[in-house]
This record gives structure tokens, sequence and C-alpha cells, in this order.
């Protein structure tokens, strides 16, 4: 009886082995055609709560798959990125990218394309911010959005024009509610907010329509430093739980700061973080002081996103580059698994876009691989302030739905006999 019951199982046993091995093959097969494989690098992705070394594969411009050890021999193209971070591609909050001929930002020399900067800060996807309006979007999409490698979206300005150099921006009777919603729902897998900003009026009228144009197209409401009439804390008091508000350590005549004489930071700045209001750097030329954003950050006020204001003098001064403002925070004493969140996933989140910033399998395979250089580094801030540092991040290779569209040292070039 037992010897039969040993044959049973005999005869069941290779079906099933032939079986498991077929199942492994087939995984195998399905594997080699992966078209890259990012190896060996350090992974840090806070959607998936990842911060370890691991292996990327990617297929058809998606995370295949996220793991440890996986085969070389399963892709067609691997790159040894070992010793390196792999994060999300980056999100830049806070751009003006409506380049052209014009004086200025709308379609002007102020502006900068995407692909010049972006790619080579790990960069992948920016957001406008509000350089365009309802009258002046198509434009913008047409010459700059749908040629640029470089993800675009955009917040658009209550203003009909957009950020333009003349008065139009100030016309109360061209920032229409009903056009500005119109446009949003239109392209709303473009438009992620409303954007209000430079109004030298009392009125609040600006302000509450771009506010309830927010509202209605359920999209945040992106609050610019150029409105001198209206207190911060009123600013502050009209915004909603997952409004935002940028250069928020700027130390400017046209805004309060957020930090008082006494090296404390307001109040009623602590009560609107508390209750959903989200802050973002934009750097810019103007919009960074580190006696603001130091004490800041030692009272927890954190920036929620790393937003340049990239533009064509900004990127000359202190701001640099988007990695450039991340190493401000590493060496402020920010950890690394925070900066990267706040370069990527809190980005995406702020803007309702949970496609993005994160290395989920399936997701598309924007991906930043980034060098941590140790060494002795200097950092301005808007008013020419220095302060020392010891580490600086820098894009090696940007990935953009699966393509490598920056590459500093060739590592996934071939190599030359």
């Amino acid at each position: 009886m037992l010897n039969f019951k040993r044959s049973l199982l005999s005869v069941f046993a290779v079906p099933l082995t032939v079986g498991y091995l077929f199942f492994v093959c087939s995984l195998q097969l399905k594997a080699q055609d992966v078209d890259l494989l990012l190896k060996g690098g350090h992974v840090i992705d806070a959607k998936n709560s990842i911060d370890r070394k691991m292996d990327i594969a990617i297929k058809a411009g998606k995370i295949f798959q996220v793991a440890a050890d996986i085969p070389s021999s399963s892709a067609k193209k691997v790159v040894d990125v070992s010793g390196l971070i792999v994060a999300p591609g980056l999100i830049n909050m806070h751009t003006h990218v409506y380049a052209g001929s014009n004086p200025g930002f709308t379609s002007g020399t102020s502006s900068q394309l995407p692909d010049a900067f972006a790619p080579r800060s790990g960069i992948t996807t920016v957001v406008d911010a509000g350089t365009s309006g309802w009258r002046t979007f198509p434009d913008l999409k047409a010459k700059i959005i749908d040629n640029s490698k470089t993800r675009v979206l955009a917040f658009l300005s209550i203003a009909a024009s957009g950020y333009s150099v003349d008065n139009a921006q100030e016309n109360i009777a061209e920032m229409d509610v009903q056009k500005t919603v119109e446009t949003v729902n239109k392209y709303s897998d473009i438009l992620v907010g409303v954007r209000i900003g430079r109004y030298d009026g009392k009125e609040w009228t600006p302000f509450e329509r771009a506010s309830e144009a927010a509202k209605l197209v359920n999209k945040p409401l992106f609050v610019e430093c150029h409105l001198p009439m209206y207190s911060l804390e009123d600013q502050l008091n009209h915004m909603r739980s997952g409004d935002i508000m940028t250069h928020a350590f700027e130390n400017v005549s046209e805004r309060m700061t957020v930090v008082d004489d006494q090296g404390k930071v307001r109040p009623f700045v602590l009560a609107a973080q508390k209750r959903g209001v989200l802050f973002d750097i934009g750097h810019g030329g103007g919009g960074f002081w580190f006696n603001q954003a130091i004490p800041s950050f030692k009272q927890g006020l954190w920036p929620n996103s790393f937003g340049t204001d990239e533009h064509r003098t900004s990127m000359n001064s202190g701001m640099k580059t988007m990695l450039n403002v991340m190493s401000k925070y590493l060496n402020m004493g920010m950890k690394m698994p925070d900066v990267i969140a706040r370069g990527s996933w809190n980005a995406a989140k702020s803007i309702k876009r949970e496609d993005l910033g994160n290395l989920s399998e399936g997701s598309v395979a924007d991906i930043a691989v980034l060098s941590l250089s140790k060494g002795k580094f200097g950092f301005v801030d808007s008013g020419n302030n220095r302060i020392e540092g010891d580490k600086k991040l820098e894009a090696e290779l940007t990935v953009r739905a699966g393509q490598i569209i920056w590459d500093l040292n060739g590592l996934g070039a071939k190599q030359y006999k």
C-alpha cells in the first residue's frame, strides 16, 4: 500500500514539476523583452515607502518591475547605477516656459524652453506658473507643450493674457471665471489649477474670482507674492486646504515675511499650514532668503514642494537649478527621503496628479538618477547671502517615459573601443 502511494505521488509530481518549470520559463521569457534595466541603485520612492537598494525594469515606457537582483539577462539594455540614488522623475512646481520673442514672460524672452533646463536636473515634469490665461493658453500649448519632451503642465492665470508686461493682467473686466473654468475643463489633463498674481489694486475681486474658478474645477489656487495691497494674513485666510502659496520664504517689501523680527514663524502662518495650505519655495531671483527658510525649517514650516520659479535670470542667480535648491535643504538638515518626496510625490499630490512622482509598477517610467557629491560647497540665497555645505545633488541620468533624455557621464552609452 505504501509503495502504491509513492507511485501515485510520483505520477502527479512529474506533471507538477514540468508545469512549474514551464511557469518559470514563461516568466523569464516575458522578462526578456524588458527595454531598460537600471541596476544596483538606491531607490527612494515616497509613495511606496522604498528606501533601499533595488533594480528597476522598464518596458514600453512603463515601470515593469521594482525588485532586488533582477537578472541582467532579462533586459535589452542594462545601465549600472550602483552608488547612485534612483528617484521618481522630479516635478518642478513653479516655472515659466512660455518662451518667445516678446519682452517679458508671456511668449517672451524671460521664459525658458522646458527641454533646455529640465532634463539636466532630473526633472521630467514642469508646471508653468500661470504665464498664460484663458486667451493665451492655446498658443502656449501649440508652441511649447506639444513640442516638448519634458511633460508640461500649467496653472492658468485668472488674467486673460497671463503674466504680461503691460497692464492687461490688472484688467478685472477680463478676469472671467466662466472662460477660465471652460479652459481648464477643456484641457483638464494639462491645467492643474488657477493662479492669482501681479495685481496692485486693493479690491479683492481678482483673488475671489481666481479662488471661485479653482473651486469650480476642483483644483488648487496658486498664489503668487505680487499682491502688495493684500496682507499676508488676509491672503492665507482666503485660501482653502490644498491651495498653494509660492515664494513662501521671500523677504521683499511687497509681502510680509512668514518669520517675524524675533525669528519666529508668525502664528497665523502655522495655523494656515495646519489647516492644509501648502507652501512652495518659488525660489526665483528674489523669492528665497535664508533668514526666512532656516528659522521656518527649524520651527516646522517645511516647504511642500521645491518650485524654482525658473526663468532667464533666476537660473543664473542663487537658484541655479532645482537640484541646487534641494541641496540647500539637505545641508539645512532635511533627510534625503524627505527631500526626494518634496521633489516628486508631494508635488504630484498637490496638483492631483498621483499618476506621477512615484515608481509604482505600471506607472510611467519617469526617473531621476542622482549622484550625491561630498565636499565643500557654497549656497546663495536671493539676498546674496551664503551658507556652506558638504553635500550636493547632481543628475546623472534622466529617463522620460522609458527613454534616456539626459546622460551626464554616458552611463547608457556604448563604450568606444
